[in-house]
C-alpha cells in the first residue's frame, strides 16, 4: 500500500458512474494445455501461457489490461495527483536513522533531501566527525536498478562488505572497501547472495552461493582477501533442495556458524572464528520436524527448539558437546505463548514473546529475576533493534501503534528507564491524539477467536456508516504486528476504519495458529478473514456495503480465495502481486522458492 494508486479502487468508488460507454474489459485467450505432475495426473490451465514473460502476445495483453486500467480511473486523475501529494508530502526527505554502536564507531544511515538512497555513515564514538562509508546515490547513477547492502566489518573496523544488485533478480557482487584509505579492493565475488561473515584474521570471508535459476542458497565458500576468486574453497554444500543455508557470525565474535534451513528443520555447522582453516562441525545433526536457532554467551551455546514443545522454549548446551541429547532447558514451553527471538547479553537474557497475538519484550538478570517492558496501546508493534555489544545494560528496541509512528528507544535493563531517541516525523500536521485504536475479537465459524487490530479519526462514528478497508496475510508463521502506516492516513483521514485480521496461518496465538491455517486447513485464513469483515458490520464499525480488502503476494491468494468464495461482500478488493496458481507453480521445481515451501502448500509432484 505504499503507492496511491492502491488508493484508487476505494476511493474511486464513491466517483459518480462516468456517463460514457465504457470499453469492453480485456480478456485473456485461452490456449489449451495440460500441466502434468510426475505421477501422470494433470490439470488443465489454458493461461499457462501467460507465465513467458518474453512472450509479446503476453506482453500487448498487459498493455492491455494497463490502457484499460488507465481509462477507467481516468475521472481519478485530480484524486491521483492529491494522493500522491499527500503521501509524499508526509515524507522528511533529509532523514537520518539512530545511530548504533559497534565497537569504537557508531554507525547510521542519512538521506540527502532529493535523494532516493541513502548515505552509509559512521563516526567515532565520543566525536561528530562524519565518515561517509557509501555514497550510495551516487554509486546508484547509471543504473536502471540498483540495490546496496551494507554488509559487515572486519574486526579491526576497516575494512567493510558490501553487496550490490543491478539487475532486481536479488543476484548480487560481493566487494570490499578499506575504510582507512577508501579503497575499493580489487576482490569481486559475483553471482552470490550477498550474505556472508569475517573470520577474526580480518581478511578471511565466508559467503553463499545460490543456484542462478532457482535462487536456492546451496553453498557456502571461503574467500581469502587478495586471492584469486578461482581459489576459493568450498566448505559446505546442501544437496537436499528443500534445503538452503546461510552463514553468520556470533553475537560473541567466537564463531562462524553456518545454517541449513528447511521449512520443519534446521541444522548448524560450527567453525572457531579465530580459525578459519578449521573443518567445521556439526552442532547436532538435522531431524524431521526439529527447529532449532544458536548464539553462543560465555561457555555456553543458547537455543530456541521446538523440542517437544510446539510453541518453542530456551534449552542451552556444554560448547564441546552439543547434540541434541545434551540439551538443557532455560525457559520452558507455555500454551499460551510463543517465543520468536532470544537476545544474549554479557549479564542479561532477553526474549521477544507473541502473548495475546501482542509482542512482548521480557528480561532476565544475573541474578534469574524477569520482568517485562511495559506497552500502554491496546494494539501495538515492538521488536528489538540493532543490539551489536555484549557488555552493556541498554537495549535498544522499536515500538509503534497504529496511530504512534515508529519510535526508537534505549532501554536501561538495570534501572528499567525507557529513553525516547527518535520517532518517525510525519508531516502535514499529523497529531497521534486525533487517532483512536482497538483490539477486537472476531468469533470464526468453527468458534475459535480471531483478533482484529483497527484504527479511525476521532471523529468517526460508530454507527455503520463508515467505510472499512480490512487488510490480511495469514501464510508462513508471519505475524501480522498492529504498526504504523502513513501512507493510510489518506484513508483514514477521509472517514475510513483500517483494520487488520490477525487470520490463522500466522503464529500470532502461537505455533497451533500457523498449523491451523496451511495445508489441509488454508480454507481456514479465507474463512477467518470473512469471518472478521462480518463481525466488523455487525458491530457498526462499517457500513456493510462499503467494505474492502486487500493482501499481498499469499495474502493476494487470500484476496482471491475470499472473492470467489463471497463476490458480493466487499465493494473492492486489492490483489497485490498475488500467489494465486499455486498448484501449478508448485509443480515447478525451476522456479525460486518452490522446493523451500512444499511443507507450506504441499507437494503436488508426490502422488
Amino acid at each position: 500500500m505504499n503507492s496511491p494508486g492502491r488508493f484508487l479502487l476505494i476511493l474511486g468508488s464513491f466517483l459518480p458512474h462516468l456517463v460514457m460507454a465504457d470499453p469492453i474489459p480485456p480478456s485473456a485467450k485461452r490456449i489449451p494445455h495440460q500441466v502434468v505432475a510426475p505421477h501422470g495426473h494433470t490439470r488443465d490451465d489454458p493461461y499457462y501461457w501467460l507465465r513467458n514473460r518474453e512472450n509479446p502476445d503476453v506482453i500487448s495483453y498487459l498493455q492491455e489490461e494497463n490502457d484499460y486500467t488507465s481509462h477507467m480511473l481516468r475521472e481519478t486523475e485530480d484524486l491521483q495527483k492529491n494522493l500522491f501529494d499527500e503521501i509524499v508530502g508526509r515524507i522528511v526527505q533529509d532523514d537520518s536513522s539512530v545511530p548504533y554502536r559497534e565497537k569504537n564507531y557508531e554507525y547510521y544511515r542519512r538521506y540527502r533531501k532529493g535523494d532516493s538512497y541513502p548515505l552509509s555513515c559512521r563516526r567515532r564514538v565520543g566525536t561528530k566527525k562524519e565518515e561517509i562509508m557509501f555514497d550510495i546515490p551516487s554509486m546508484a547513477k547509471g543504473h536502471k536498478f540498483y540495490r546496496h547492502r551494507t554488509g559487515e566489518l572486519s574486526s579491526n573496523e576497516e575494512i567493510v562488505a558490501f553487496s550490490t544488485d543491478t539487475r532486481g533478480r536479488r543476484i548480487y557482487t560481493l566487494r570490499f572497501k578499506n575504510l582507512v584509505t577508501g579503497e575499493i579492493l580489487s576482490d569481486k565475488l559475483e553471482h552470490v547472495t550477498g550474505n556472508h561473515a569475517w573470520a577474526n584474521d580480518n581478511k578471511t570471508v565466508f559467503y553463499t552461493r545460490q543456484d542462478p535459476e532457482t535462487l536456492r542458497s546451496y553453498q557456502v565458500y571461503k574467500h581469502v582477501l587478495g586471492s584469486p576468486v578461482q581459489n576459493d574453497v568450498l566448505v559446505f554444500e546442501e544437496k537436499d533442495e528443500t534445503f538452503r543455508c546461510y552463514v553468520y557470525k556470533t553475537k560473541s565474535g567466537r564463531f562462524i556458524v553456518i545454517g541449513s534451513s528447511q521449512t520443519l528443520s534446521d541444522e548448524f555447522l560450527l567453525i572457531e572464528a579465530d580459525r578459519p582453516g578449521d573443518k567445521p562441525r556439526i552442532f547436532s545433526p538435522r531431524r524431521r520436524n526439529l527447529e532449532y536457532s544458536i548464539d553462543h554467551v560465555d561457555d555456553r551455546f543458547l537455543i530456541r527448539t521446538n523440542k517437544e514443545a510446539p510453541n518453542f522454549r530456551l534449552m542451552s548446551s556444554p560448547l564441546e558437546h552439543t547434540a541434541e541429547k545434551n540439551w538443557e532447558e532455560v525457559i520452558p514451553s507455555r500454551d499460551d505463548v510463543y517465543l520468536s527471538s532470544v537476545e544474549v547479553f554479557r549479564d542479561y537474557l532477553v526474549v521477544t514473546e507473541r502473548r495475546n497475538a501482542l509482542n512482548r519484550i521480557r528480561i532476565r538478570n544475573a541474578e534469574g529475576q524477569w520482568h517485562e517492558v511495559d506497552f500502554e496501546e491496546p494494539a501495538y508493534s515492538a521488536s528489538l533493534g540493532v543490539n551489536v555489544e555484549m557488555n552493556t545494560e541498554i537495549l535498544r528496541f522499536s515500538f509503534e501503534s497504529m496511530r504512534i509512528p515508529d519510535s526508537t528507544f534505549d532501554y536501561n535493563m538495570r534501572t528499567r528507564q525507557k529513553s525516547l531517541l527518535k520517532q518517525q516525523k510525519v508531516l502535514g500536521g499529523f497529531d497521534s491524539d486525533n487517532y483512536r485504536t482497538e483490539r477486537l475479537d472476531a468469533t470464526a465459524k468453527d468458534g475459535t477467536k480471531i483478533p482484529i487490530s483497527l484504527v479511525y479519526h476521532k471523529s468517526v462514528k460508530r454507527d455503520g456508516t463508515a467505510p472499512l478497508y480490512l487488510y490480511g496475510y495469514g501464510s508462513y508463521g508471519s505475524s501480522m504486528s498492529a504498526g504504523f502506516r502513513s501512507t493510510m492516513l489518506s484513508l483514514i483521514n477521509r472517514g475510513f476504519v483500517y483494520a487488520i485480521a490477525h487470520v490463522r496461518g500466522g503464529q500470532e496465538h502461537g505455533r497451533r495458529w500457523y498449523e491451523d491455517g496451511k495445508l489441509m486447513k488454508k480454507k481456514n485464513t479465507f474463512t477467518d478473514f470473512i469471518d472478521c469483515a462480518e463481525h466488523l458490520a455487525k458491530e457498526q464499525y462499517a457500513d456493510p456495503d462499503r467494505l474492502f480488502a486487500g493482501g499481498g503476494s499469499a495474502g493476494g491468494l487470500l484476496i482471491g480465495a475470499v472473492a470467489n468464495m463471497r463476490p458480493n461482500l466487499f465493494r473492492g478488493l486489492i490483489a497485490d502481486v498475488p500467489f494465486v496458481d499455486v498448484v501449478t507453480t508448485m509443480l515447478d521445481d525451476t522456479i525460486p522458492l518452490t522446493t523451500f515451501e512444499y511443507d507450506e502448500w504441499g507437494n503436488p509432484s508426490e502422488e
